[in-house]
Order: C-alpha cells, then sequence, then structure tokens
C-alpha cells in the first residue's frame, strides 16, 4: 500500500511539472514570434547601413587619418563582448556561447578583457577568473538602441582611448526553430565590407563624405550590436520553447510509465487480497 501511495505522488507531482513547462513553452513560443519579427525587421536595416559604409570608405579620405574606429595598430589587448541570457531553462544555448568565448580566450597570446551582457555569461567568465571590463544585465525581451548605447559606448571609448586593439563580438545567431549558431565576429576596428557601387551611381555626400563616414560609424557599431542582441533575444526564446517541449514530452511519457506502474502495483494487491480471501474460505471449508 505504500509503494502505491508513493507512485501516486509522484504521478501528481510529474503532472505539475508537467503543467508548468507546457506553460513557459506557450509563453517562449510567443516570445520567440516576437523576437523573431524584430531581427527580420532589422536585418534589411543592417545590410543596408554594410552597403553605405562601403561606399563611404570608397571616397578619397581625408589626409590627416582615417577615423579612430578605422585604425589598425598592432594587438596588444583583445575585448570580447558577450552576449548571453539572464535565465537559464534553455537547452545547450549559453553553454555553446560561453564554450566558444572561452575557446577563443584560451587560444589569443594577448591579454583578453571581457565585456558581458547577460547574467550566465557573466557567471560562467566570473567563476573562471576572467577579467571583466563590464557587464550588463537585464536588457530584457524588447531592448532599444537606448538600451544598447551604454554597451556600444564603453567599447568604442575603449577602442579609441587604446585601452583595447580590438573588439570582437560573440552572440548566437539564430538561424531557424532549432537551430542557434554561437558566432564570434570582429567589431572593432571597422571593416567595411566591399560592396560593388551600387548600381554605379556617383553619390554626393553633404558636407562630404568623411564627415558622414565619422557619424554613421559609431551608429554601425551600435547597429551591430543591436542586431546581435537581437538575435541572441531570437535564440534564447527559440532554445527555450524547444526544451519545454522536450521537456513536457518527457514529463507525459513519464506519467505513462508510473501509471503503469501504479496500474500493475493495485492490480497485485488486489490480486493478493483475492487469494488470501480465497485462502481463507477454503481453511473455513
Amino acid at each position: 500500500m505504500a509503494n502505491i501511495r508513493i507512485i501516486r505522488r509522484r504521478i501528481r507531482s510529474v503532472q505539475s511539472v508537467a503543467k508548468i513547462t507546457k506553460a513557459m513553452e506557450m509563453m517562449a513560443a510567443s516570445r520567440m514570434r516576437r523576437a523573431q519579427l524584430s531581427v527580420i525587421a532589422a536585418r534589411p536595416y543592417s545590410e543596408k547601413i554594410y552597403q553605405v559604409l562601403a561606399d563611404l570608405a570608397a571616397q578619397p579620405q581625408p589626409e590627416d587619418g582615417l577615423h579612430p574606429l578605422l585604425e589598425r595598430r598592432p594587438v596588444q589587448k583583445i575585448a570580447v563582448i558577450h552576449i548571453t541570457t539572464d535565465r537559464g531553462l534553455c537547452g545547450g544555448l549559453n553553454a555553446n556561447v560561453n564554450r566558444r568565448t572561452g575557446s577563443f580566450v584560451l587560444e589569443q597570446s594577448v591579454p583578453v578583457v571581457l565585456v558581458t551582457v547577460g547574467r550566465k555569461g557573466r557567471d560562467f567568465m566570473a567563476r573562471y577568473g576572467r577579467e571583466l571590463r563590464a557587464e550588463f544585465t537585464r536588457i530584457g525581451d524588447r531592448p532599444t538602441i537606448l538600451d544598447i548605447a551604454p554597451i556600444a559606448r564603453v567599447v568604442m571609448d575603449d577602442f579609441t582611448n587604446a585601452f583595447v586593439d580590438q573588439v570582437f563580438l560573440a552572440y548566437s545567431r539564430f538561424i531557424t526553430t532549432l537551430t542557434q549558431r554561437p558566432v564570434l565576429e570582429q567589431l572593432l576596428p571597422v571593416e567595411p565590407s566591399t560592396f560593388p557601387r551600387l548600381q554605379n551611381v556617383e553619390y554626393l555626400y553633404e558636407p562630404n563624405s568623411p564627415t558622414v563616414l565619422a557619424a554613421l560609424l559609431p551608429r554601425f557599431v551600435e547597429m551591430q550590436l543591436y542586431h546581435a542582441i537581437l538575435e541572441s533575444i531570437a535564440s534564447e526564446q527559440s532554445a527555450r520553447m524547444v526544451a519545454m517541449r522536450s521537456a513536457t514530452d518527457n514529463a507525459n511519457s513519464l506519467i505513462q510509465d508510473l501509471t503503469l506502474t501504479y496500474n500493475k502495483a493495485r492490480q497485485e494487491m488486489i490480486t493478493k487480497e483475492l487469494l488470501d480471501i480465497a485462502g481463507g474460505a477454503a481453511a473455513l471449508a
């Protein structure tokens, strides 16, 4: 009888867990849809700013040198903006990004400092004694450019002041609902892509191309960081939805196994009681 009570209690507890994971799956699915729309809406702007930057970089530059964000110098120190989530329950998403950044840090022969975005990445890097330049948490599911601006300002100031000589961006890129890929890209110095000149048209920039380039480069860095965070949010919600769906399926499978075990134990108990009654009746006869 005690075993039956224990099995019944386990069934109730697993059913409660299944209800929780199902609710979390539905919440992640709704947030995932919104995050996917944000990523898709931001991609054309990111591509267009790349094209404009490439066209501006092809214009004649002033004789007093390049913009500070375009300056290349010997690498003495590297910074990595490490983007993870604030919460768990999203499968191996954070572990994959942490592993990618950790491998990159170990491969370098120069010091590496980290700017962490998200509690999971901050805790991981602090646990292994990595140098944290700055940390940002609670960005939320709907960040704006104003939320991203302080992060971009930290790395741009460090780069222009020669505190670091290269800045990399580590995040999870959203591919599909089932696939999120950890990537690590160079953010600074800015390297304009070699896009062809648009339709072979000569553009006129007012007041001049160096001034426009100087105004555009900080916005470009902010946009790249903003887009990376949107990709990470979409990846987080997709991974959490898949993880919670898997947890719900496992809980339902466990409920079926426990129910089968419960029915067998109950049937065995009833059979034993019937045998005892039949044995007692035979003894009286």
